[in-house]
């Protein structure tokens, strides 16, 4: 398959049309009563050819390569505004996942997480999931650094920190991180709320908004290093 994205993108063009559901919907119309006889030639007048499936892979593809290249830009972006006098990066982790490392970020004065998605506010269980597994995974870090997580937007994550969701929700998904904190808390903190309130001032939370003015629309869904 051609990584002409000119190409994939007339492909995909020509089966989608300017309106993806009407297309859809005309499609879903006309194929009433089709034999199998006739499948050949109902597909080529609908524009359904391996082609274009074979387009809409590799776009998709690339979609996922878009993220991890945001989330990558995103950090090295940032650090113009984040070192401080004096401050020294030791590791940055810009690819998928933090690849053997703890943290997206590693300077002489700091740990740092980085999460470039914007809220809508709505009901975000796996953003909320993602968030909380960065702050706990910060707050029990065992360093005298400063640690600091940055949000695209800070509004909707400290709603949900300070919120009441059971943790047994929120690490229900994470085996090892669920095993992890029984060991340590017990049954301590039944709340995210209740974890929080104990660790709010270990961890930074700081909006990257003003540096990444290009993010102000929302980019990306869940980014690679979830």
């Amino acid at each position: 398959m051609t990584t002409d994205l000119t190409a994939i993108a007339g492909l995909l063009s020509r089966f989608t049309g300017p309106d993806l559901t009407q297309t859809l919907g005309r499609i879903e119309a006309t194929v009433r009563g089709v034999t199998g006889s006739e499948c050949e030639d109902f597909l080529l007048n609908a524009g359904a050819g391996r082609d274009v499936l074979s387009a809409a892979a590799e776009m998709k593809r690339l979609a996922g390569q878009i993220n991890v290249t945001i989330h990558a830009l995103g950090i090295l972006l940032c650090l113009p505004h984040i070192l401080a006098p004096g401050e020294r990066v030791e590791y940055v982790s810009l690819g998928a996942g933090n690849t053997g490392r703890q943290f997206d970020l590693e300077t002489n004065l700091r740990v740092a997480e980085f999460k470039f998605i914007r809220w809508r506010g709505g009901p975000e269980s796996i953003r909320q999931n993602s968030i909380f597994k960065d702050f706990l995974l910060l707050a029990e870090y065992p360093t005298a650094k400063r640690k600091n997580l940055y949000l695209l937007g800070t509004s909707h994550a400290l709603r949900f920190l300070r919120g009441g969701r059971a943790l047994s929700s929120v690490l229900s998904r994470n085996d090892k991180l669920l095993k992890m904190f029984i060991k340590r808390f017990g049954d301590d903190f039944q709340t995210v709320r209740d974890y929080y309130s104990v660790h709010a001032d270990s961890v930074q939370i700081e909006d990257v908004s003003p540096w990444l003015s290009e993010l102000e629309e929302d980019l990306i869904g869940e980014t690679a290093s979830e």
